[in-house]
């Protein structure tokens, strides 16, 4: 195999080769009928609500897909919450789109739930800060996928240097153990000052103090090595050796302002799900979070039929007939047929993504990061739907 590492370029999934086979032969059939009819395709996750609400992500590669496609999209915004119902809605003939099927699920699914654990994170964590980590444990080609989804769900920076870029954010990070390690037990010092020396003025300087002692000595360290120019220490200790972590955190925090050091913030890493983020959250100034995110299930969505040549129709267990979806103004998520009169001062959620072939909505993240901020509140999201 000519290319390196196992990456479908997007010219692939562009031109609907990343499909599912019996899409191909459905298509075969199809043109060898001579049918392709006008059919409105809806994406769900479940037909009805069950109170759980999930953050949409991923529009802004979703439009990217359907430009220059005979479609009309109809989707709700990026960082809505949704409960049951359709978040996206596909018209048009129908052999224009359906090898784009497997790929447009695919968009949507990772980054819905990346979106959805973040915003648990964000929900839990309060205004402490949080940074996403999570990139290592994905394939490469998903890098800006996890980040841009970890601020969409609110966080408030990425790890990631590609990323970074391609997102048109700094990417944030200070010094991993190697750093430590290489300079050895006896010079962390020496690191410190090292790193202080030579990177730009603009990086916060943290410093990671858990490699080879215990966490307090090592802060204390730090914070005497570098003095007022210490932001930070990063503690980053492993599973089997934080035994009650929060009472290592505390103690750190009182030793710092014991000695002095009361402008030295304590940032956590490593494992941080929302158990940990909720009791450690009085005691610590800010969070990495990685694998939580990474390890989301993806969300189950499917595409269905709905409409095929103006006539109402669907599979069993699913729901025939376009839909409305609104937001009341008590927060409810409501799934409607479209002859049904919606429901007093609520507001529609379905808005034009793609005209003919044509993006008509532009994705930004932050709009995106504020409406699930506003949303989760609306909603009465609740984090813990989501361990």
């Amino acid at each position: 195999m000519d290319q390196p590492f196992l990456t479908v370029p997007p010219s692939m999934i562009k031109d609907g080769t990343v499909t599912d086979a019996y899409f191909n032969r459905t298509d075969e059939t199809l043109a060898h009928a001579g049918r392709n009819p006008n059919v409105v395709a809806e994406v769900t996750a479940d037909q009805f609500g069950d109170g759980t609400f999930e953050v949409l992500a991923g529009m802004n590669e979703v439009a990217d897909l359907f430009e220059d496609i005979p479609v009309d999209v109809d989707a709700l915004p990026e960082g809505t919450l949704f409960d049951g119902g359709p978040v996206l809605t596909i018209e048009g003939p129908y052999r224009s789109f359906l090898r784009y099927e497997t790929a447009l699920l695919g968009l949507l699914s990772q980054a819905s739930a990346f979106a959805t654990r973040a915003l648990a994170a964000r929900v839990v964590a309060g205004s402490t800060p949080l940074l996403s980590f999570g990139s290592r444990h994905l394939h490469p080609v998903l890098a800006a996928v996890v980040e841009r989804s970890a601020l969409i769900g609110g966080f408030d920076g990425i790890s990631n240097e590609a990323a970074g870029e391609l997102l048109g954010r700094e990417a944030s990070g200070t010094m991993p153990h190697s750093l430590l390690l290489i300079y050895g037990q006896d010079h962390m010092p020496e690191a410190w000052l090292a790193f202080d020396e030579a990177v730009d003025d603009d990086v916060a300087r943290i410093a990671l103090c858990d490699t080879f002692t215990d966490e307090r000595v090592e802060s204390l360290e730090a914070a005497r090595t570098l003095g007022g120019a210490l932001e930070g220490v990063r503690l980053d200790t492993t599973g089997s050796r934080r035994g009650d972590f929060k009472h290592i955190v505390r103690e750190v925090r009182w030793e710092l302002d014991a000695n002095g050091f009361e402008h030295v913030d304590i940032f956590i890493s490593g494992g941080i799900g929302l158990e940990l983020i909720d009791r450690l959250n009085p005691h610590a100034d800010g969070f990495g979070v990685g694998s939580f995110i990474t390890s989301a299930p993806p969300v189950d969505f499917a595409l269905d039929i709905v409409e095929v040549d103006g006539t109402s129709t669907a599979k069993r267990g699913k729901l025939s007939g376009r839909k409305h979806v609104y937001r009341t103004e008590a927060g409810e998520h409501v799934v409607s047929r479209v002859d049904i009169s919606p429901p007093p001062n609520a507001t529609s959620l379905m808005e034009p993504l793609v005209r003919d072939g044509e993006i008509v909505t532009d994705a930004d993240i932050d709009i995106a990061a504020e409406r699930a901020r506003q949303e989760a509140t609306r909603v009465a999201f609740d984090p813990w739907d989501h361990t």
